[in-house]
């Protein structure tokens, strides 16, 4: 009997382990901000799936998705969510980190002109400069909707030159421009 017992409490160990690895694991896969195009208006859209659901349906094998927040609610709230296939098919392609991260790499910054090499996300973010107005900003100040229309107007900027031309712009007269050797 105890053998028994033993066995059952080892096999209901492995199902709950097995149960918590898929919910995290489809946790990590789609939390986080996103682009996708929405299938009403064939333009984008920031969408953020209710990750968290997700996996505690993972958790017990379920697979079903749905959005917590969209970029057109609360207008169309009730909309079918059928952008979902569009994440469901590449998880990782429509985050906004992910398609930022492809849009800086091979790039130069527009002041000093170095290239992007590993992007510290969390302490020098890179920042992107306005061509017409020469303005800086860093690309989550932007709304992620905007993200790619502006990605096509504005040039990407490190961190370092970002720093250094908003204090420029901020505080002109504490400036001294020298010019280069």
């Amino acid at each position: 009997m105890t053998y028994f017992l033993i066995i059952a409490a080892l096999v209901a160990a492995a199902l709950i382990a097995f149960g918590f690895s898929r919910a995290l694991r489809t946790y990590f896969t789609f939390r986080g901000k996103r682009i996708v195009t929405c299938p009403e208006t064939h333009r984008p859209a920031a969408v953020r799936v209710a990750a968290g659901q997700a996996a505690i349906e993972a958790a017990v094998g379920k697979h079903h998705l749905h959005l917590n927040q969209c970029s057109r609610w609360p207008e169309k709230q009730d909309c079918p969510q059928d952008c979902l296939a569009q994440i469901d098919e590449a998880p990782h392609a429509c985050l906004v980190w992910t398609i930022m991260n492809q849009w800086y790499q091979g790039q130069n910054c527009a002041y000093c002109h170095k290239p992007f090499g590993e992007i510290h996300w969390h302490d020098h973010p890179p920042a992107l400069v306005d061509l017409d107005t020469r303005k800086t900003v860093q690309w989550n100040e932007i709304a992620p909707e905007h993200l790619q229309e502006t990605m096509r107007t504005h040039l990407p900027v490190c961190w370092n030159c970002h720093i250094a031309e908003s204090f420029r712009r901020e505080y002109p007269e504490l400036v001294t421009d020298r010019p280069a050797h």
